[in-house]
């Protein structure tokens, strides 16, 4: 009897918090994240955000569209609170929206911040030389991701050394201004809405980045990598879009709860 007793008090007491447990399942979803910025390379753009605040956060879900407005469509999921979207092209517009999710299942609404990013070819190391010495090899065609001769059709920019001093040149049809020292070329997020230089050209200093506005009305950087009386070394980066500052992007906040996302189901 005593044997059946124990065993029946074993039974209740699991019975019971079996019921407890019943009783109180999660169902709350994390809250939707925050902070969400973006960084645009070469056919990639970077998101980025807060870790939310939950302890029992799992994971994050990022989700993109062509458009504001949406679908929102998955692209991936991270435990980290950064994503890098692998899967996109030069020149062309992505919106992106993050939403959280706990180890029950639950998840959050899209994140409300809005980021998007056009990414944009760059390139480093790129060599021009004095073209009054070698005129071929002075001027450089962001278009055409090439070195080409000064004087060319296509040419942006070129490089001189006038009397010992190190310039950066461009036409009338074309400005430039140096935007001062920097630690990398990704230091320039967008390009400045005046202080073109007035003589369509800039001194050279190393460490510094330049943005020039083009005769097609793109806008491009280059950053200084090295430099001596005969050639100039620098990475660059371009934007296909025609009259698009956005060199990289941080995204700016805005409200995106009245927008319907056909995309976004659980």
């Amino acid at each position: 009897m005593k044997t059946f007793l124990n065993l029946l008090t074993i039974a209740l007491v699991f019975m019971a918090g079996c019921r407890m447990n019943s009783f109180h399942p999660d169902l709350t979803p994390p809250s939707a994240p925050t902070g969400l910025r973006t960084s645009t390379g070469d056919n990639f753009i970077e998101i980025f955000w807060d870790n939310n605040p939950e302890p029992d956060v799992a994971g994050y879900n990022v989700f993109a569209s062509p458009t504001y407005e949406g679908p929102y469509d998955i692209i991936g999921s991270t435990q980290a609170p950064s994503f890098v979207d692998a899967g996109v092209a030069n020149g062309k517009t992505y919106y992106y929206a993050v939403t959280a999710y706990d180890f029950e299942g639950n998840e959050s609404p899209l994140s409300k911040d809005v980021a998007y990013d056009v990414p944009r070819p760059e390139g480093y190391n790129v060599v021009l030389s004095n073209y009054r010495s070698w005129p071929d090899q002075g001027g450089y065609d962001f278009s055409a991701y090439s070195v080409v001769p000064y004087d060319a059709s296509g040419t942006d920019m070129y490089f001189e050394n006038y009397n010992g001093t190190l310039y950066m040149d461009v036409y009338t049809d074309t400005d430039i201004q140096d935007m001062g020292p920097t630690n990398s070329i990704l230091d320039i997020s967008v390009a400045p809405a005046s202080g073109w230089s007035s003589t369509h050209d800039v001194i050279l200093s190393a460490g510094h980045t330049y943005v020039v506005w083009t005769h097609d009305d793109h806008y491009a950087k280059f950053r200084v990598a090295a430099l001596s009386g005969t050639r100039v070394v620098f990475d660059w980066a371009y934007q296909l879009q025609p009259s698009n500052p956005m060199l990289k992007r941080q995204a700016t906040s805005g409200d995106r709860s009245s927008i319907v996302h056909a995309g976004h189901t659980h």
